[in-house]
């Protein structure tokens, strides 16, 4: 004997065929949210960082730097390279003090240890205190940095050598170009140290990016934000030239993509 009326049985058919045709509209609905979300921003690797970095204008990456950090993290004009170059690489610090009368001819030792501790991507940068006439590198130092794979070099002081350092092609950026030396005028200050380098302040694997337009440190820690909004601007602003070409207004090319 049957002991659901036919009425009844009718009502849980229905019942079960809703939550059938309901359960599969959610699954739809969840797959379509899935196509449609866009996806988390990605992000790079160490080693993928300076790649990057070396593709974008630094003029970018200051810009990008003063947005995110709210400060001046670029190098003054006095900071000039000795011939057209561009890198970028994890900051290797060295400091020259005034040397108080010793005269003691070891005194750079650890300067020069602290160019063979270094591996390949990283840059050199010096301060050399009170050193805009006072080469605080040459071709020896910059030879056996190019032979370890160093990026570049920047010191906030003078350069020497420089015929042959451009014959090396190794890159240099300093505040001036002079004959002098450092020996039996200044002491070894410290490596791998805080500095602060022509106006910036530059620690231990921060990321050091160079070019034409010159100098900029990034903070290790605020590389990927920096890196994704340098790259942001540098393809609107290239995006710009053709349309600016096009429009032959800068006004309407800057209303379009928001970039000056």
């Amino acid at each position: 004997m049957n002991r659901f009326p036919q009425n009844r049985r009718v009502t849980v058919l229905i019942i079960a065929t809703l939550a059938i045709l309901m359960s599969s509209a959610a699954v739809k609905i969840g797959v379509a949210r899935a196509q449609t979300s866009p996806a988390p921003a990605a992000t790079s690797s160490d080693s993928d960082l300076l790649p990057q970095f070396r593709r974008v204008e630094v003029a970018s990456v200051s810009d990008a730097l003063e947005q995110i950090t709210g400060k001046k993290m670029y190098m003054s004009h006095h900071m000039q390279p000795i011939f057209t170059a561009k890198f970028a690489g994890y900051a290797r610090t060295v400091l020259l003090k005034k040397d108080e009368g010793n005269k003691d001819p070891e005194a750079l030792t650890g300067m020069l240890e602290a160019i063979d501790q270094g591996s390949a991507d990283s840059v050199y940068v010096m301060v050399v205190e009170d050193g805009e006439d006072i080469a605080g590198m040459g071709g020896l130092m910059g030879t056996a940095m190019a032979a370890r794979g160093y990026a570049g070099a920047v010191i906030d002081g003078g350069v020497r050598d420089v015929a042959y350092l451009r014959k090396i092609n190794f890159p240099v950026f300093a505040t001036g170009i002079v004959p002098s030396t450092s020996v039996h005028h200044y002491r070894f200050g410290g490596a791998q140290i805080p500095l602060v380098c022509n106006g910036v302040a530059v620690n231990p694997g921060d990321i050091v990016v160079a070019d034409s337009d010159g100098v900029a440190v990034v903070p290790k820690a605020q590389a990927q934000p920096v890196l994704t909004l340098a790259q942001q601007m540098d393809y609107k602003e290239h995006s710009m030239y053709a349309v600016i070409e096009q429009l032959r207004s800068i006004v309407q090319a800057v209303k379009k993509f928001g970039r000056i």
